[in-house]
């Protein structure tokens, strides 16, 4: 059912990550790690931040929310590659394929917005730090929170319908592990040039951009203030409280940049479909590695509850 002469579809084959039988196997426990990882790591970050007062700040809020992205993400993305793994059945729903572009670029977006968010805290720490629990107060963080929830479910809602009033496909084959953006357009037959400039402008310039923008801005400001700070440990101190936010927005936009800025050819889906697996399965993993790491506070906590719960 590859060929289907430009009819339209009741659902999509996903092709996975590979055709080579041997594969199989190493691939399915390659993701099931991967994705019980994102799950492990994320899990134990959201719960410090809960059970763990010392925690109780905005950053670590931003934080707790983050992981709650990224294992949606995670799942969203990586249940289709185990679900076919373990059932054999490659077949997704054409209700099911759309509402995983939904969900996948509404956690992208999620993910950026939240990003942008953790910079604009880490601005108000360092260049306003005697005002900071007076700007970053519970309203203000709570309202930043769930403008970035509703946000990003409301951007992706033109994409969605767009997809839906695609009428007929070349092929019913998604060459990807699961049903995104640029492979379903790929395959349409119908008029994707309305899509295609909303990707364009919305996504890349909008979606994209606009959160680098904002996120650029503030670590201009932060940098100018950390250079001007007369200690090198004054300077050493307040670049450590920012370089893991840093470096994972330097790992996300890389990743999304090389996803989806890129000319679509066959050639691109293929490589696409490696840097989904890195981006949809190792971003998630090193997140909370990342902050854990390089973050004394979260590694403090975690040694106290551990305690706790080795009495």
């Amino acid at each position: 059912m590859e060929t289907l002469n430009h009819t339209m579809v009741t659902s999509f084959i996903i092709k996975g990550i590979s055709d080579i039988p041997e594969l199989q196997v190493p691939i399915f426990l390659l993701v099931l790690f991967i994705y019980l990882m994102t799950l492990g790591g994320n899990l134990t970050i959201l719960l410090l931040v809960c059970l763990d007062h010392h925690l109780h700040t905005p950053m670590y809020f931003f934080l707790a929310n983050l992981s709650i992205v990224d294992m949606s993400s995670a799942t969203v993305t990586l249940h289709t590659m185990l679900l076919i793994g373990i059932t054999g059945n490659k077949t997704i729903s054409y209700t099911s394929c759309i509402a995983q572009i939904y969900f996948v670029g509404c956690f992208i977006s999620e993910e950026l917005l939240f990003l942008t968010v953790m910079s604009y805290d880490r601005y108000v720490a360092i260049c306003n730090p005697l005002r900071y629990r007076m700007i970053m107060n519970q309203r203000v963080c709570a309202m930043l929170a769930s403008i970035c929830w509703v946000l990003g479910f409301l951007e992706i809602i033109p994409y969605a319908v767009l997809v839906t009033g695609f009428s007929c496909y070349r092929s019913n084959v998604v060459n990807h592990f699961f049903c995104d953006l640029v492979p379903v357009i790929k395959l349409s037959c119908s008029d994707t040039s309305v899509l295609e400039v909303l990707f364009i402008v919305e996504g890349a310039f909008i979606l994209t951009l606009g959160p680098f923008i904002l996120t650029f801005i503030s670590y201009v400001f932060i940098i100018s203030t950390i250079v001007r700070i007369r200690s090198s440990n004054g300077r050493r101190k307040a670049f450590y409280t920012c370089s893991s936010h840093l470096t994972v927005v330097s790992l996300l936009y890389t990743t999304l940049i090389y996803q989806y800025l890129r000319p679509i050819s066959p050639v691109s889906l293929e490589y696409n479909k490696l840097i989904s697996l890195f981006n949809s399965g190792a971003v998630p993993v090193l997140n909370p590695l990342i902050y854990s790491l390089k973050n004394k506070d979260v590694k403090a906590a975690f040694r106290r509850k551990s305690s706790h719960f080795c009495r």
